[in-house]
């Protein structure tokens, strides 16, 4: 007699180009679709990833996306009233989204981030088991405004999953006293062959050397702004090289102006986003990170799959992933010591060179298939409870 499939139901706003997304889409496509029946609802039905999950995994989605809209300003605006309109009804009113889910009941629900907390916790089906995944340092100052909600909703799931162990750690050094779910610690899954493989991929001309390159969203907590200071000052000295960001988000304008007063619109290039960014760090002579808050960041992992020398802040598990001026630089969260650091980058071809070396065998560090029996795991366990 065949084995029911544990259905599982992932909730999740959008799907713009990020970690988050990147670590969705790699649980999506190595969960045993032989095991589970899996679903994906969108609020938006919006991003350059949208159209990348695996075929046998079924998306719904609330309302429709930026890309179906139209180019006519007036009709974009009406658009952009109605889905907010839309949306909201929805996100109220559970037989309107149960409906779109098709009144399917949902073994396990799952919140891959803390907006989708409120989501999974307030379903209508309240029989099925709730996973939370976290991926924030919960004393991060841009977070605190929502922090009575995440810790609201916290004691509510079955299950919560951290993707590091220092941001598990912190949640109980900051909230000793919440009641917490069963919990478990799995760092992000890389996937290595696919990584190579697109960054074989061709682009276009990169400016002159040496070219440090960043991949990230344009946020105010990624560190981009004290990136163009360091930058500047550089540039002043006489230290030539160009950086180049792979990316995009609501700080696009501040940045460009800001790279437009320093006038270094030649040398500081906003990329936008990229769907493969691969090739672009592959084709850079160094990565750099200059955020001032991650957890365990796939671009780090992916910068060393591509044996790039790094410099990023030391902040979540960045520490953990690489060793300090052996496999990489580690600095903390100020614009001298972005400046000092790739200073050093600049002109210290013995500190590269070993760098270098020692990243050839870094693949050894990364065990995905581990990641994935160890997800499979938590959820079979869940629906064994059920």
């Amino acid at each position: 007699m065949k084995k029911n499939k544990i259905n599982v139901l992932f909730r999740h706003r959008s799907m713009e180009m990020g970690g988050v997304e990147k670590v969705i889409l790699s649980i999506l496509h190595n969960l045993d679709p032989e095991k589970f029946d899996i679903t994906v609802c969108l609020n938006l039905n919006q991003g350059e990833l949208r159209n990348e999950f695996p075929k046998h995994v079924k998306k719904v989605y609330f309302t429709e996306g930026r890309e179906d809209f139209s180019k006519n300003p007036l009709i974009h605006k009406l658009q952009l009233v109605r889905r907010r309109l839309t949306l909201s009804r929805t996100l109220k009113n559970h037989k309107r989204s149960d409906r779109i889910l098709g009144n399917k009941k949902f073994d396990i629900e799952i919140a891959p981030t803390y907006s989708a907390f409120s989501s999974v916790i307030n379903s209508s089906n309240r029989e099925s088991k709730k996973v939370g995944w976290f991926h924030s340092e919960i004393n991060v100052f841009s977070l605190q405004p929502l922090v009575s909600d995440i810790l609201k909703n916290f004691p509510e799931f079955d299950h919560m999953i951290y993707c590091s162990q220092k941001i598990k750690d912190l949640m109980h050094i900051h909230y000793p006293d919440l009641k917490y779910p069963k919990e478990s610690v799995v760092i992000n899954a890389i996937p290595i062959d696919e990584i190579k493989q697109k960054a074989e991929e061709k682009i276009e001309s990169l400016p002159e050397g040496p070219i440090f390159v960043s991949v990230g969203r344009l946020h105010s907590r990624k560190g981009y702004h004290k990136l163009i200071d360091a930058h500047k000052r550089l540039i002043d000295e006489g230290f030539h090289h160009s950086i180049v960001v792979v990316g995009s988000g609501e700080e696009m304008k501040n940045l460009t102006d800001q790279i437009a007063k320093h006038n270094v619109q030649k040398t500081f290039i906003l990329l936008g986003n990229r769907m493969n960014p691969y090739p672009y760090v592959k084709n850079a002579d160094y990565f750099i990170l200059p955020s001032e808050s991650e957890a365990w960041p796939l671009v780090i992992a992916e910068a060393l799959i591509l044996q790039k020398p790094i410099i990023a802040t030391n902040t979540g598990d960045v520490g953990v992933m690489i060793r300090d001026q052996e496999t990489g630089y580690l600095i903390n969260y100020e614009t001298d010591e972005m400046y000092s650091a790739m200073k050093t980058f600049l002109t210290n071809p013995e500190l590269i060179s070993t760098i270098r070396k020692n990243l050839e065998s870094i693949e050894d560090q990364f065990d995905n298939q581990k990641i994935f029996d160890t997800v499979e795991g938590i959820l079979e366990d869940l629906y064994q409870k059920n």
